[in-house]
């Protein structure tokens, strides 16, 4: 932090004399006194926010530039999709434990029900296409815009219909981790909770 401080002063007095201002040029603009200023750029006066604003502004820079912050790096995540046959898998939490969030691209090809239990609780979102799913003894085929979420220790299995690829979000979270929907359910039945767009 002392570095950046001590760096501000001769970028301050850098930028203004690119701009072939002079010292009293710029406290006549910002209202600053001529000794503040000069004081500013040799260092013997710590930058504030209140005196590096109306420099900025007079210099017509951005903030960042007087203080020299560092770039902001690149805000993109780097999503690393998982193939399995003919769908794809896109892990979108970054973090492990709690609930887990999925973009999940599945193709026609895992369309026959191979039900499976295990601990936890899931919310499904149709994107686009049509999802089969099969929870108990509910075979159910929901389309963009529907959402179900069920307890994983039922057996259960979801997949495209075969007809075309079904592109889903789920979030997967251990159980009792039940994701919160404010929109009213239009059909409840045991175990499963389906909502449409409405």
């Amino acid at each position: 932090m002392d570095d950046v401080l001590a760096a501000v002063g001769p970028r301050l007095k850098r930028i203004r004399q690119q701009r072939n201002c002079t010292l009293a040029a710029l406290s006549e603009i910002t209202g600053i006194s001529v000794s503040t200023l000069s004081r500013l750029e040799s260092g013997q006066r710590k930058p504030s926010l209140e005196l590096l604003l109306p420099i900025a502004h007079a210099h017509q820079v951005p903030l960042d530039e007087l203080v020299g912050a560092p770039p902001v790096g690149d805000p993109r995540v780097r999503l690393k999709p998982i193939k399995r046959g003919d769908s794809t898998v896109v892990p979108l939490t970054q973090q492990p434990g709690g609930v887990q969030t999925y973009k999940m691209v599945i193709g026609t090809t895992r369309s026959t029900p191979e039900p499976c239990t295990h601990e936890g609780y899931e919310w499904l979102y149709v994107l686009s296409g049509k999802l089969r799913l099969v929870l108990a003894e509910h075979d159910l085929v929901l389309t963009a815009g529907e959402v179900a979420e069920f307890d994983t220790r039922l057996p259960h299995w979801f997949g495209s219909t075969g007809e075309a690829p079904v592109e889903i979000l789920s979030l997967f979270g251990p159980q009792g981790e039940r994701m919160h929907v404010r929109a009213r359910p239009q059909h409840r039945t045991e175990g499963i909770r389906r909502e449409g767009r409405d």
